[in-house]
């Protein structure tokens, strides 16, 4: 399965503060915000992630992020010329996907749970498309799922008046092969894009749209407004402090999942010395190795 992180947009709704930076490289808290979705897609086992942005900000991510090896990972780039809707982005990634399955999530969301990462390895192999459906009290203004007792997509719209459920639909989207020749054959909406709620109006017209509910405690946040930015990292910040335990710290996933050694942890740790992550990551092995010695 390989990934794809859809970093464009112009984040009209948080100017000035994108006026010179992308929205997915701003600060959630102590981490660029591209880590967490970063970090939801190692959990998940991804070993090779496309991340789709703008012409202007291509380069910085490529400075930011290199080419995936400080998380034991490779990454591939694609500039999206102009904001032509989210499901364009299986249209660019064709040729990186190859009619492979993929994991695609939006670069602005934030998803915290039990086992939240882990529990995705088994759509690798899936056929046809997961979404997830996450209660919330007002889901007007998100794509919002109804959903059958066998957990089959019964109606799926995007941000109706009055919704037919409590189930708004995260940025985080599995498929199967053929999503990039689906993507391919959709019409462009009135707003002139490829919505990514035709996409998987697609699938649910094949009967092959599966929708996974969030268990209860599961986070999820979406960063697109002011608002929601400072809410997320006061999240972050609080998780952290309380638990003494990182949210989104991608080079930790990478770790934990058997992509970086201790000894490769330790050395992306020395590369941010001086500062309070640096010192997270160089601690994590200690700690651990401690806490199995004392039989925990």
């Amino acid at each position: 399965m390989r990934g794809i992180i859809l970093a464009g947009g112009t984040g009209s709704r948080l100017r000035p503060l994108t006026s010179g930076i992308s929205k997915q490289l701003m600060p959630v808290y102590d981490k660029p915000m591209i880590y967490y979705p970063l970090s939801t897609l190692i959990l998940a086992g991804v070993q090779d992630v496309l991340i789709i942005t703008t012409p202007r900000d291509r380069p910085t991510f490529e400075h930011v992020l290199g080419d995936g090896s400080q998380f034991g990972i490779r990454l591939s780039y694609c500039a999206q010329p102009s904001p032509d809707g989210l499901a364009q982005a299986l249209v660019l990634g064709e040729t990186f996907l190859a009619g492979r399955p993929s994991a695609v999530v939006l670069g602005d969301n934030l998803l915290h749970g039990p086992g939240l990462g882990t529990s995705m390895h088994s759509y690798e192999t899936a056929s046809g498309a997961t979404i997830f459906g996450c209660w919330v009290r007002d889901p007007t203004p998100y794509g919002v799922v109804e959903v059958s007792a066998d957990g089959r997509a019964l109606s799926i719209e995007e941000k109706p008046l009055q919704p037919r459920s409590h189930l708004a639909v995260p940025g985080l989207y599995f498929y199967d092969g053929t999503a990039s020749e689906r993507a391919r054959s959709l019409s462009p909406s009135s707003r002139g894009e490829l919505e990514i709620t035709d996409l998987h109006r697609s699938y649910m017209t094949d009967d092959a749209l599966r929708v996974q509910v969030m268990p209860r405690g599961t986070v999820w946040l979406d960063t697109g407004t002011v608002g929601d930015l400072a809410a997320a990292g006061e999240f972050v910040r609080t998780v952290q402090q309380r638990q003494g335990l990182a949210v989104g710290a991608p080079e930790e996933a990478a770790w934990r999942v058997g992509l970086l050694d201790d000894g490769e942890l330790a050395s992306r740790a020395e590369r941010l010395t001086g500062s309070e992550y640096g010192r997270y990551l160089r601690d994590l092995v200690d700690q651990e190795t401690s806490t199995h010695r004392a039989g925990a």
